[in-house]
């Protein structure tokens, strides 16, 4: 019986692909000019000249950045999660960028493509070099947008850095660490130590392992009845995480829940958009974003019926229309 598909049988599909991966390994393994006809060879980065996409900061640290979209149009800062890197925003860079807007991903130190540096893996370190990014690319007007212990360093920047210098027009939190995950005398609703103690103690014994239970349980809810869970969200999970530094992580723990963001909170005046799933089982919203909605400035708060901690990628088709709301609502 004839087929009427306009494609051609998968058979067909398939040798065609090994034909052209096959003509493809040829030429790559004949001898090339230096440079084609009439066409200078590229020329070695000068010295002392930073490689495209990195910053160096004042200790010696390359961060490694996105920038994508119009250079004219209004900036928006991506800070991501713990251990993960900027591609976690991939969702989000995407649609804004199909919005008209310039769309910058940052990895934190000892993160993603990030040097994999010893030490400066705390919050003072992660702000400051989220700023030198800033002043390479002379952002203005952005707005900053952080997830989880990216909350705490994008609220850690606005708060020592990009508000004092007039460069941030809003600020968002999803997810987000701040106040303080810790519990202290202070803050008798946080964790105990022993929840971190753990954390710790997994990374160390097999953090591959660990990089796989955490995306597989609580991060994105799949451990919740009923819940369908997606080997490729787990396993761009776990890619992630493994492209960083033990060391980076390791420390990054302490950094993400034992600072005590109050004073970050209290003095940010811009305006922020608070954004949490309430079935988060990694921050739970009632030690985080209730009470960071009440101690920053001018604040919007926004609970997610049933959403987890990693809810920018379960369900970007909501986070992302109210993300953009907000960043409109500045103009």
């Amino acid at each position: 019986m004839h087929d009427p598909s306009p494609f051609p049988p998968v058979g067909a599909v398939r040798r065609d692909l090994m034909l052209g991966a096959a003509a493809l390994a040829v030429s790559l393994a004949m001898p090339r000019p230096a440079a084609a006809a009439g066409r200078p060879a590229a020329s070695p980065p000068a010295a002392g000249a930073e490689p495209m996409n990195f910053v160096t900061t004042a200790d010696g640290v390359e961060i490694f950045y996105k920038d994508w979209g119009p250079k004219d149009a209004q900036p928006i800062v991506f800070h991501h999660g713990w251990p993960l890197s900027s591609d976690d925003w991939d969702a989000q860079m995407l649609f804004f960028l199909g919005h008209g807007h310039r769309v910058i991903g940052i990895d934190r130190r000892g993160h993603g493509r990030s040097t994999q540096v010893s030490g400066g893996h705390d919050m003072d370190h992660y702000a400051a070099d989220a700023a030198t990014v800033v002043r390479k690319l002379d952002l203005k007007g952005a707005v900053h947008v952080g997830h989880s212990t990216g909350g705490g360093e994008a609220l850690h920047y606005v708060a020592r850095h990009g508000q004092p210098e007039g460069r941030v027009a809003g600020l968002v939190l999803i997810g987000a660490v701040p106040p303080i995950m810790l519990q202290t005398p202070a803050n008798p609703g946080g964790l105990p130590l022993s929840v971190f103690d753990g954390m710790r103690a997994a990374l160390a014994a097999n953090r591959s392992e660990f990089y796989r239970a955490l995306p597989e349980g609580p991060f994105y809810g799949f451990n919740r009845p009923g819940a369908t869970p997606s080997e490729a969200v787990i396993a761009n999970w776990w890619r992630q995480g493994m492209m960083g530094g033990a060391k980076a992580h390791y420390d990054g723990i302490k950094a993400f829940s034992e600072t005590d963001f109050t004073e970050d909170l209290r003095a940010v005046s811009v305006p922020a958009l608070v954004m949490h799933g309430d079935d988060d089982q990694i921050v739970p919203i009632a030690d985080s974003a209730l009470l960071s909605a009440d101690l920053l400035q001018a604040s919007e708060l926004k609970v997610y019926k049933g959403f987890p901690h990693g809810m920018c990628t379960t369900h970007a088709e909501v986070v992302n229309p109210d993300l953009l709301a907000f960043v409109r609502a500045l103009a």
